[in-house]
């Protein structure tokens, strides 16, 4: 029996111990790392994500499965490094220069996470050289850029020009959200996706990198 369902509804429930624990029990119990990632956590974390996107949950349920999928990643981490297991992509996210909240880019980088992605996160006011600096060294094959005020969202424009010179443009997508962002502005300035909240993230995410 698949400890698998227990470790998607301790994610779920936000129960860290819960989670951590009984990722212990079923690698001891023989059970492939892939499967506690695939079937467990990150399942978990997939259905708080549709949850988030039809207003069925709020932030702070999130924050506390992410929570839960963190501590359980800390025992099972080495054991997927060790059996060969990779993320699914390597992003880069950060706050626009200029713009210091970070409170939605946070929540991206746990349902990005929370979908298999490995996440640099860059924190607030970053340059756009930062950005592809960052994706270059990492071998991100995306660039996230949250802004939240009308004042820093064009600065969104600078990053995307400065993937176009670095002749990554194809290569790095660049995705883009806030509240004040619109898929009509993401045309606009050239980006390669929007998002209009954390979970329909991880799916844009996932799309822009090939992953169904």
């Amino acid at each position: 029996m698949s400890l698998a369902p227990q470790i998607a509804e301790a994610v779920m429930k936000g129960k860290n111990k819960d989670a951590a624990a009984l990722v212990q029990k079923a690698l001891d119990a023989g059970e492939p790392p892939a499967d506690i990632l695939n079937k467990g956590l990150i399942a978990g974390m997939s259905v708080i994500g549709e949850r988030f996107k039809k207003n069925e949950v709020y932030v702070p349920e999130v924050l506390i499965a992410a929570r839960a999928m963190k501590e359980a990643m800390k025992v099972l981490q080495p054991k997927l490094v060790a059996a060969g297991v990779k993320p699914i992509g390597t992003a880069v996210l950060g706050t626009v220069k200029g713009d210091l909240h970070d409170i939605g880019k946070n929540l991206v980088g746990m349902m990005l996470e929370g979908v298999g992605i490995k996440v640099i996160d860059l924190g607030i006011d970053v340059p756009p050289e930062k950005y592809v600096d960052q994706a270059v060294a990492n071998n991100a094959s995306i660039i996230g850029v949250s802004a939240l005020l009308t004042t820093t969202m064009t600065n969104m424009k600078s990053v995307v020009e400065a993937v176009k010179a670095k002749g990554l443009k194809g290569k790095v997508k660049v995705m883009i959200g806030g509240a004040p962002v619109t898929q009509a502005f993401c045309d606009e300035i050239g980006a390669d996706g929007y998002a209009p909240d954390a979970a329909s993230a991880a799916d844009l995410a996932k799309k822009l990198i090939g992953v169904k």
